[in-house]
């Protein structure tokens, strides 16, 4: 009976260190998507600390919702692409936000250009209808819904009066200095994959996510407080 067993020895060993590995790569993979919403929490945070060129308190107030994209990569050589990874979050009635849905922005471009270049993207959106059904069909910025540069200044007449004239406006980060951007024909797409593995889940919808009741988790929270200051004027 011993010898039995110790032939299965060197198969349950390998059982044991693939188990490992397995839980190992998970556990990776799901720090990334917190990574992620750490890095987006970031952006918001820097955003309250400029005072002067920050997005308007007053559209952040009416906005249906935002995107943040903490690593949008630009480049290449005559023929051009973007992709980046982020998050997706809708505004309540109430003014809170909702749970965070994992989404990819994909685009191409044509022309002059070399390099490649790293870019912190915020996407604020008018309706938070249009961010609802992301899950249903996919949509191009600039295409199915309109996107501008957005305005910028705290104290400036846009800032107390700002009227949404665009779906969408956005907002980039270049070593240090946040500016306008075009994203003309970007793709933007729910990442179903993350957000099965970030809420466990079979199956889950965008929908199913910014209908899920607020979180107590600390890091969701601290990405909540960052999206509230950014309505307080100063």
């Amino acid at each position: 009976m011993l010898f039995e067993i110790k032939k299965f020895i060197p198969f349950l060993f390998c059982c044991a260190i693939l188990i490992l590995s397995l839980t190992a790569g998970l556990r990776a993979q799901n720090q990334e998507l917190l990574d992620k919403i750490e890095e987006s929490a970031t952006i918001i945070e820097e955003i309250t600390d400029i005072a002067e060129n920050g997005i308007p308190p007053a559209m952040m107030k009416k906005a249906g919702g935002v995107v943040l994209i903490p690593d949008m990569y630009k480049g290449g050589f005559i023929v051009g692409g973007r992709r980046g990874k982020g998050i997706a979050l809708i505004q309540n009635e109430d003014g809170s936000w909702s749970r965070p849905v994992f989404v990819t922005l994909t685009g191409g471009s044509f022309g002059l250009q070399i390099g490649v270049q790293k870019i912190e993207l915020i996407l604020v959106f008018k309706d938070a209808e249009s961010l609802r059904d992301i899950g249903k069909s996919d949509f191009t910025l600039g295409g199915d819904i309109s996107v501008a540069a957005g305005p910028v200044g705290r104290q400036s007449s846009a800032a107390t009066n700002f009227t949404f004239d665009s779906a969408v406006y956005s907002y980039s980060k270049t070593k240090g200095v946040f500016a306008g951007l075009s994203l003309d024909g970007t793709l933007m797409e729910v990442d179903s994959k993350s957000n099965r593995k970030f809420y466990e889940a079979d199956e889950i919808s965008a929908q199913d996510i910014f209908e899920m009741e607020s979180s107590s988790d600390e890091l969701l929270n601290r990405l909540h407080r960052a999206l509230d200051n950014t309505k307080k004027a100063e």
